[in-house]
């Protein structure tokens, strides 16, 4: 008898279970489009009520909603990007209530030294796992992440069922707990620790688990790290485009590659592929939405794609106090890539929160 299509979690809520079979389900009804923080701040606006990046551009939500949890741990009103917790909280049930799916990452602190996420020393995953010097202060950290997860509820009491992406882009050398700053049985060891800890001891099964890399050539490097099938329900990485790309094509050859060999560890390991973090930095070529977005994905069956955020660096300040930045990752009005982004919302290629609603993520 063939076994159930269920999350990694055997004891997931309905919901999270629902999500999770039509993710897989429905691959081929088009690739769901998601923006980073998207309800919170653009590149001249913050915290304006019932608006939308998005929106603005082409009158529709995300279909995907990335949240950041950085700086929860140090027990901050506001996020590491200045949005409140409380009033993430509030975009977060917001977008789940438009029938999106909401996608959260954690850039915390270094526990060891108290540097940021981008710290670049060594040894600090040995020292939270368990026998480590920072292992009961790690844990209390993931308390606190336990607290704000169990706190995404509806007015019912119903819990909003997030994919959680813990220790990303952990491939690369930009963070603490990359590559070359811990060994690979640490890394996985990280990630077991961490998500049975929010699993079976904080007992949440509402999430669903993202394993994140950067980019990556080949099957055996992307699965070096992984720390299996019985923890992780979903394989994604992150690739941003850089250089000029109306005159260097090596971006879509290498999302092309990368795509295809997703596809088919997804398929192989039962799970959901997805690029988790992609764009363009105020988008210097006005077709790159159709040319390279659109075309590096051509056929390939994707979940989803998020682009990431519109407004400003960071900066942690409150609220907000930060001077107004043109950086961007969608067209701002009157951008030159706004037709082309046009012309790739009309492709049909791409699902938005109206076409996400109509699937029905959460319902069996």
């Amino acid at each position: 008898m063939a076994q159930p299509d269920l999350p990694a979690d055997k004891r997931a809520s309905p919901a999270t279970v629902n999500l999770y079979r039509n993710l897989k389900k429905h691959l081929d009804k088009g690739v769901l489009f998601g923006h980073q923080d998207d309800l919170a701040y653009g590149v001249h606006w913050f915290g304006d009520k019932n608006r939308s990046n998005l929106n603005d551009l082409v009158g529709e939500y995300p279909a995907v909603y990335g949240w950041e949890l950085g700086h929860l741990e140090l027990d901050a009103t506001y996020n590491l990007d200045s949005v409140p917790f409380t009033r993430m909280r509030e975009y977060i049930l917001e977008g789940y209530q438009k029938g999106g799916v909401i996608t959260i990452s954690w850039h915390l602190r270094n526990p060891v030294n108290g540097k940021t996420a981008w710290d670049d020393a060594k040894g600090v995953v040995k020292e939270i796992l368990p026998g480590g010097s920072k292992h009961n202060l790690y844990l209390s950290w993931v308390d606190k992440v336990a607290v704000f997860l169990n706190s995404l509820k509806t007015p019912s009491g119903e819990l909003v069922p997030v994919i959680f992406r813990p220790f990303h882009e952990l491939t690369g050398n930009w963070f603490w707990w990359g590559q070359d700053r811990c060994t690979a049985e640490e890394y996985k060891q990280l990630m077991r620790m961490t998500i049975t800890y929010l699993r079976d001891t904080k007992q949440l099964h509402h999430l669903l688990y993202a394993y994140n890399t950067s980019g990556f050539k080949s099957k055996e490097a992307f699965m070096e790290r992984y720390p299996g099938n019985d923890l992780i329900d979903i394989l994604s990485f992150d690739d941003y485009q850089y250089g000029d790309a109306s005159k260097d094509n090596s971006f879509v050859k290498n999302i092309d590659l990368q795509l295809g060999l997703l596809e088919s560890m997804a398929a192989e390991n039962n799970k959901i592929p997805a690029w988790a973090e992609t764009g363009y930095e105020k988008i210097p070529y006005s077709k790159w939405w159709t040319e390279c977005l659109l075309k590096s994905i051509g056929q390939h069956r994707l979940s989803y794609v998020l682009v990431w955020r519109d407004g400003g660096l960071v900066t942690g300040k409150a609220p907000r106090e930060f001077a107004p930045s043109d950086t961007h990752f969608l067209p701002v009005p009157a951008h030159s890539s706004e037709p082309d982004f046009l012309k790739m919302y009309f492709s049909g290629k791409f699902l938005f929160q109206k076409g996400a609603a109509a699937l029905k993520l959460y319902d069996k």
